[in-house]
């Protein structure tokens, strides 16, 4: 079973039968595992009242290969499950007054991150797939819809067969996708806590046959899952909102590389565009 998803599951299935020590440990992770994902090893001794080799034992006893890898399960059940406001307590302790300077860092490291995990073949084949497809399915909900909403602004003005799936009212997205077919391509973008309705989506498109990609934050998940081909941005943040820098830098690849792939398509149709936006003074000359 996924060390990450289930680090919780683990946690409290081994209370019961746990040395004192280790159930100590075990009873602070579950009511703070948000907090405790950010300790170090000996914080989280000096915070629990045990030994730092204890801590280690502790987290290779429920499976992983040391603390940093319990540390990262943590985080990940963090991210997937804390509130907005739980999310708020623990920014306003960690970012503190340096909020310019803790953004812009935490942005770089995220862009590191995403340029170094990303797979050059997998990012190909998603293009391939993208530019071979019958017809280009978008859906992104909640704050992923802006990353949609662009994708779909610069994809639209490529090719004539891109649609954005609406998801206002959830329901009303089937209605979108009812006619989706084996040749079509349905991109689904959803980022901690995974919409629900994405999720739905991508897997309804799949069984109809459909090519699923999908633009997440990690192999576990549930769009990695159910996509065919998927990338990966970090969006981790210790602010109490996901950060759409490294997602929006990897959906601006993706749209360099069909510029690159057939540069007199671009041309072509950025020439059309630049008529039609001079005759109608879409720009402001004044400046």
């Amino acid at each position: 079973m996924d060390k990450n998803s289930n680090v919780l599951e683990k946690i409290n299935a081994k209370l019961a039968r746990c040395s004192k020590g280790h159930r100590k440990i075990g009873e602070y992770l579950l009511g703070n595992y948000a907090a405790a994902s950010y300790m170090t090893a000996a914080k989280l001794s000096e915070t629990v009242g045990v030994s730092e080799s204890t801590i280690v034992r502790y987290a290779t006893e429920l499976g992983f290969d040391g603390y940093p890898e319990l540390q990262s399960a943590l985080k990940y059940a963090a991210r997937s499950q804390l509130t907005s406001v739980q999310r708020m307590e623990i920014s306003k302790n960690r970012i503190g007054d340096e909020t310019i300077a803790k953004s812009f860092n935490a942005d770089i490291e995220s862009l590191k991150k995403t340029l170094a995990a990303t797979d050059t073949k997998a990012f190909g084949d998603f293009v391939t797939a993208l530019t071979g497809a019958d017809r280009i399915y978008i859906v992104g909900a909640r704050s992923s819809a802006s990353l949609a909403m662009f994708l779909n602004f610069y994809l639209s003005i490529l090719f004539d067969n891109v649609s954005i799936i609406h998801t206002v009212i959830g329901s009303e997205a089937y209605d979108q996708l009812f006619k989706v077919k084996k040749g079509d391509v349905v991109l689904g973008i959803s980022f901690p806590r995974y919409s629900k309705l994405t999720v739905d989506v991508l897997a309804f498109a799949k069984k109809q046959g459909a090519r699923v990609l999908g633009i997440t934050d990690s192999v576990h998940s549930p769009i990695a899952g159910t996509a065919d081909i998927t990338l990966y941005a970090d969006n981790e943040s210790d602010a109490f909102f996901d950060s759409l820098v490294s997602p929006l830098a990897l959906i601006n690849a993706l749209i360099l590389e069909i510029g690159r792939r057939d540069p007199a398509r671009i041309s072509t149709r950025f020439g059309i565009l630049e008529r039609i936006w001079a005759e109608n003074e879409v720009y402001d000359k004044r400046v």
